[in-house]
C-alpha cells in the first residue's frame, strides 16, 4: 500500500469500520435480525462456504438465505484475531476466527453449556461504496464442526 494514497488515520478508520461490519453481522445473526446481515454486504455481494459447496450472491439472496434460519435457534458465536488489511482507500481485506455456539429446538431460558458446533476463520474483502464500507465477499472456513444439535421438546404435563 502506498503511503501517498491514504493516510494513517484513514487506514485506522477504515481498520475499524471493517472490524465493526464483522462484528455486527455475528451480533445480527445471534440477537437481531439474521436477513438484516445482508445489508452488511455490497449490492453484488457474496457468501461463500467452500466445503459446503454453497455461494449466495446479492442482497436479495443473501437477505433470504440468512432469514432463513430456524426460528427457535440459539446461538453465540465468539469472534477473535481480527486482522484488517487495507490495500487502499476503496479496499480492504480480513482474517478473523470464529467459535459458534448453537443449538435448535430453544426454548427460551438457560440451557447447559455445550461444545462449538463450528471453529473456523472467515476471510472477507471490503469494498467502500459511496463513503461507506461494506462486505464485497466472506469466504469462511470450517476445519471443526458438527451438525447442529436439537434438543429434545420440553416435557409437557399431564392433562
Amino acid at each position: 500500500m502506498d503511503d501517498e494514497i491514504i493516510t494513517p488515520i484513514e487506514r485506522m478508520l477504515a481498520e475499524r469500520a471493517c472490524e465493526r461490519i464483522i462484528v455486527d453481522f455475528v451480533h445480527r445473526l445471534d440477537l437481531g435480525d439474521p436477513g438484516s446481515v445482508a445489508e452488511l454486504f455490497t449490492p453484488d455481494g457474496f457468501w461463500h462456504w467452500p466445503l459446503g459447496e454453497r455461494r449466495i450472491e446479492g442482497r436479495g439472496a443473501l437477505r433470504a438465505y440468512f432469514a432463513s434460519r430456524p426460528a427457535d435457534r440459539l446461538s453465540r458465536r465468539l469472534m477473535t484475531n481480527i486482522l484488517v488489511t487495507v490495500e487502499s482507500g476503496e479496499t480492504a481485506r480480513a482474517v478473523s476466527y470464529l467459535t459458534t455456539y448453537r443449538v435448535d429446538g430453544y426454548p427460551g431460558g438457560m440451557t447447559e453449556p455445550r461444545l462449538p458446533a463450528n471453529v473456523g476463520h472467515y476471510e472477507d474483502t471490503f469494498r467502500k461504496t459511496d463513503g461507506t464500507w461494506l462486505l464485497a465477499g466472506r469466504t469462511v472456513f470450517l476445519p471443526f464442526g458438527t451438525d447442529t444439535e436439537r434438543l429434545p421438546a420440553p416435557d409437557t404435563p399431564n392433562a
